[in-house]
């Protein structure tokens, strides 16, 4: 019995459509969990999965697991859904937020402040509702939904993906699949066809997975064009 670990957020979706109802994979092979992007990256860490998408920024500490080369969660410029948000503008922040769910985003902006923004804010572990921490000159780290729920409730707001492309000239990736060498080559094989088939499904995955996403954001042009799932 494999054991996945995948991330409860919507950019996903359409990786949950394929493994669940592509028919590459029998339900009898593999149990499916869903957490935010620390916890599957700790379950990996501790063995209690043998495939997951993880933050790129842990994978240094996977030593025996290998990337998946197809697919990843990333964007060409715009992400939209990881987000510095600030009631000032960025020369007035005194202190950032980091958000707890992710060590990618928490390192992409620690280096945007230092090496592009050049800006030496206080940095805060953020914990629980990171949004509450937004105030005066208190910026926030926000990732994933949350991010898409409070697109605009804030005056100043920065995309991390696209601040990194007008930095560098560079697409970001935040997450790769990963397997533990005892996982079987048939089963990665499957394992990817059925994560194809889910991007090759958008329009069922908005109807059946996320018929009524609360936010206030274009859904089909998140997963279909914002964020860039192939792994080039």
């Amino acid at each position: 019995m494999i054991k996945i670990s995948a991330v409860s957020y919507l950019n996903t979706a359409p990786f949950i459509f394929g493994i669940l109802k592509s028919g590459f994979l029998s339900p009898d092979e593999f149990v499916l969990t869903r957490e935010n992007p620390a916890a599957c990256a700790a379950s990996l860490l501790r063995n209690d999965a043998q495939i997951g998408i993880v933050p790129v920024a842990i994978i240094p500490k996977l030593k025996n697991f290998s990337i998946l080369q197809r697919t990843c969660i990333g964007a060409n410029d715009y992400v939209d859904s990881v987000m510095l948000f600030s009631q000032v503008p960025l020369n007035a922040i005194k202190k950032i937020t980091l958000d707890w769910q992710s060590r990618t985003s928490v390192n992409l902006c620690r280096i945007l402040a230092d090496e592009y923004w050049g800006i030496s804010p206080e940095w805060l572990q953020g914990s629980g509702d990171i949004i509450k921490s937004i105030q005066g000159h208190t910026a926030a780290v926000v990732i994933g939904d949350r991010a898409l729920d409070h697109f605009g409730n804030f005056p100043y707001k920065y995309d991390l993906a696209k601040e990194w492309h007008t930095f560098t000239g560079l697409p970001f990736t935040f997450a790769c699949w990963v397997a533990a060498p005892e996982v079987p080559a048939y089963f990665i094989q499957r394992f990817e066809k059925a994560l194809l088939f889910g991007l090759e499904h958008i329009d069922e995955v908005i109807e059946t997975e996320i018929p009524n996403y609360p936010a206030a954001y274009q859904v089909k042009k998140y997963l279909s064009n914002t964020i860039s799932y192939t792994f080039d």
